[in-house]
């Protein structure tokens, strides 16, 4: 029996061996023996290859300003597990996480001793507790933003109110397919029948299948420039993006993003769609302030997040090559004038190589290629270095490329530490330990 939260933990972390096991049959059988809390919850499921969390938490700031309780279900998590499930911003207690494993950890014990149901993964088991606690809280409504593609995924079990697919690339294709209209397909699988659908900036080809599994649900589309629009006005003066927002029931000028980067105005934009949809949909009053407020209290660490500013030290979790194209175009745009040097590692299954292609379109930038402690890390003995010699270091612990860069670096200079999302976790961790 489960009594403290390292036991609630390491239980949720056992189930780790057993990794991605794409099918509905596990998490249905379990939520099932917890009397399906999923049931009694409003939910907004949010799938994307990236884009979600921001969409996520620019969604659920802005409904927050209207008074409402709102639950997140996201991945992964930064400092600790307890992030992943959160009400009001604020991450499940460990008082509250224990109770909920306490509860659910005999009937995945059942499940073991089915052979059908058997090997329950640590993603499902997450997904079955920020259910139970969403219920057993009785928050007004979710967001909740899906693992891994989409049909499959164990969030799929849901009837939303809203759905939005914020962004196609080609990223998981080992699991999600080998071509952008299959991992488009994947995605699709949240639309739910008769259940309207925001669709953020996506490319035709994908959109297409998107709009195909839509027509065939019977669920109506919002088009990202077509339905609702941005116009991008640059970056804020302290830090964040400015943009205006247009859809069929008007404009709101002089928005602001509390996050940095060009895309998430697009983001942004995603989230201030829904929340019209969800205005309506609760009879809500939509108010442009509870907009405004909501942007600008919207979190999402490790997503070009600055940690420090003398020196200045970014970190961004882009993990795939859709994301680095996106951060390689904010360092241009942004940080056009300064030398960045980047700490990058990621893992094995990536496309590193790409990655490291597109890091070397920042033209003022010198890379520290290198490792960090999580299974699948990339191989440095992989001589990744011939892609460039001049501009790509190898250290062989990330500790030791930091402080060659510390050592190196001037006032007039940054620090991005990218790439995998456990590598920057890990990298942030230290420096604010450091900072602090």
């Amino acid at each position: 029996m489960i009594k403290t939260v390292q036991e609630a933990i390491q239980f949720i972390e056992s189930r780790q061996s057993f990794g991605s096991k794409p099918g509905l049959q596990r998490i249905n059988a379990l939520l099932d023996e917890l009397n399906h809390p999923e049931k009694d919850l409003s939910i907004v499921h949010i799938a994307g290859t990236n884009g979600k969390g921001s969409t996520v938490s620019f969604l659920s700031t802005m409904l927050q300003e209207t008074g409402l309780t709102i639950g997140t279900f996201t991945s992964p998590y930064i400092e600790e597990l307890n992030e992943r499930i959160a009400i009001n911003g604020q991450p499940i207690s460990d008082d509250a996480l224990t109770n909920v494993m306490q509860k659910i950890q005999p009937r995945v014990s059942s499940a073991d001793a089915d052979s059908e149901l058997s090997e329950i993964t640590e993603f499902e088991l997450l997904t079955a507790a920020a259910f139970l606690y969403f219920k057993e809280e009785e928050v007004d409504m979710v967001v909740a933003e899906v693992g891994l593609g989409g049909v499959y995924d164990s969030t799929n079990v849901v009837s939303p109110l809203l759905t939005a697919i914020t962004t196609i690339g080609m990223d998981h294709m080992e699991v999600l397919g080998d071509t952008i209209e299959k991992i488009a397909e994947q995605k699709a699988g949240i639309i739910k029948k008769g259940v309207p659908v925001v669709t953020g900036k996506i490319t035709a080809n994908a959109l297409a299948v998107i709009d195909d599994t839509a027509q065939r649900q019977q669920a109506e589309v919002s088009h990202f420039a077509d339905d609702y629009q941005m116009v991008y006005k640059g970056p804020d003066a302290k830090w964040g993006e400015q943009f205006d927002f247009y859809n069929e029931q008007g404009k709101i000028s002089g928005l602001t993003t509390s996050l940095l980067g060009k895309h998430q105005t697009e983001n942004a934009a995603v989230a201030i769609q829904l929340f019209y949809f969800v205005c309506q949909m609760q009879h809500l009053p939509f108010s442009e302030k509870d907009v405004k407020k909501g942007l600008l209290k919207a979190q999402w660490p490790a997503r070009l997040e600055k940690i420090s500013q003398n020196p200045l030290i970014v970190l961004d979790g882009a993990h795939n090559e859709h994301a680095m194209k996106r951060l390689v175009e904010n360092m241009n745009d942004e940080f056009k004038d300064q030398h960045i040097y980047v700490l990058f590692s990621a893992l094995e299954r990536k496309n590193v190589e790409g990655m490291l292609k597109q890091l070397l379109e920042i033209s003022n930038a010198e890379i520290y290629l290198t490792s960090f402690d999580y299974p699948g890390v990339l191989r440095l003995e992989k001589n990744y270095q011939a892609i460039n010699e001049k501009r790509i270091n190898v250290a062989s612990l990330w500790q030791f490329g930091l402080a060659n860069i510390l050592d190196k670096i001037s006032n007039d200079d940054m620090i991005l530490v990218t790439g995998s999302l456990y590598f920057v976790a890990e990298v942030r961790k230290l420096i604010k330990d450091l900072i602090s």
